[in-house]
């Protein structure tokens, strides 16, 4: 039988087939090969107990992808949340997110929540300083619905992890999206919660024709991705069309004279926000460098 792990803990995987959630262990060969089964990994499992729904994962089925963090496979895509009012938008902390999933080859689509309280004009502000990205901007609101079919359509048939700090209404939207979806999860708690399982894990959650989500835990703050800093640049797409147009080979686009980088955001073709942001960022890589 084929399925998709949803959550895998304390050596357990639990794996949905499309009709019920099999608790199964995984077979010793893929400790040998060092293979390590991740939740979102689609599998072949033999089915031990059809009335218990216990099983064994026999194979390990090829993978699109893997995330490092969060620790899963097969993603589609990432969706960040973030509030445009109560708390305002971190765009620092947007930003670090953005290299972080473009490291990992990730496209993610930036969803900004609470449209309902924002002021009229900050979500031009907030287009024009991402509208140079590849990353496509949603606006909705948890509360009057606005944008949620949009955001509904780019999850459907997709497997999907979503972040975002605390407070920012990521709960709500879910809730918005798949009103249906509290059975789905109630029914995957009542199998994995039998009191042994506390600690907070990477989850899927199954919402309907092959469309999977991964809430991961609010994150208040996120370090640099390791790298050397001259690989920064790369990870600002906006970046990537000026590539080779600096006087110098190899400019940082930080002190150098004749940068055509620098030279955009002076001219308000590039964004001063998010050039800030990246000379902060770069700052940190040159200093864990020297240490």
């Amino acid at each position: 039988m084929r399925g998709k792990i949803i959550k895998g803990i304390g050596g357990f995987y639990y794996i949905h087939t499309g009709e019920a959630l099999y608790e199964c262990k995984a077979k010793g060969i893929f400790r040998k090969e060092k293979m390590k089964p991740l939740v979102g990994d689609n599998v072949q499992i033999d089915v031990l107990d059809e009335e218990k729904k216990l099983g064994s994962i026999v194979q390990i089925l090829p993978r699109l992808n893997s995330l490092i963090r969060p620790a899963v496979a097969n993603v589609d895509q990432a969706v960040v949340i973030f509030a445009m009012a109560r708390p305002e938008p971190n765009l620092n902390l947007l930003d670090r997110f953005l290299v972080m999933m473009q490291m990992q080859g990730i496209k993610t689509l930036i969803c900004f929540n609470k449209t309902d309280i924002a002021e009229d004009d900050l979500s031009e502000k907030l287009k024009k300083i991402y509208d140079k990205c590849e990353n496509e901007l949603l606006f909705v609101s948890s509360l009057t619905e606005s944008g949620i079919d949009m955001l509904k359509e780019k999850l459907t048939g997709k497997t999907t992890v979503l972040a975002g700090p605390s407070g920012v209404g990521k709960s709500s939207v879910v809730n918005r999206l798949f009103p249906e979806a509290q059975a789905q999860t109630g029914l995957v708690s009542e199998k994995i919660g039998r009191g042994k399982h506390t600690t907070r894990h990477s989850e899927l959650f199954y919402l309907e024709k092959q469309t999977y989500i991964m809430d991961t835990p609010g994150f208040s703050s996120l370090a640099v991705p390791d790298m050397e800093k001259e690989e920064l640049k790369d990870y600002f797409s906006e970046f990537i069309p000026y590539d080779g147009m600096c006087r110098f080979q190899g400019c940082a686009h930080i002190h150098e004279p004749g940068c055509h980088i620098k030279d955009m955001v002076e001219a308000g073709e590039l964004s001063e926000n998010r050039y800030q942001n990246y000379v902060q960022m770069y700052g940190e890589l040159n200093e864990r460098k020297r240490y």
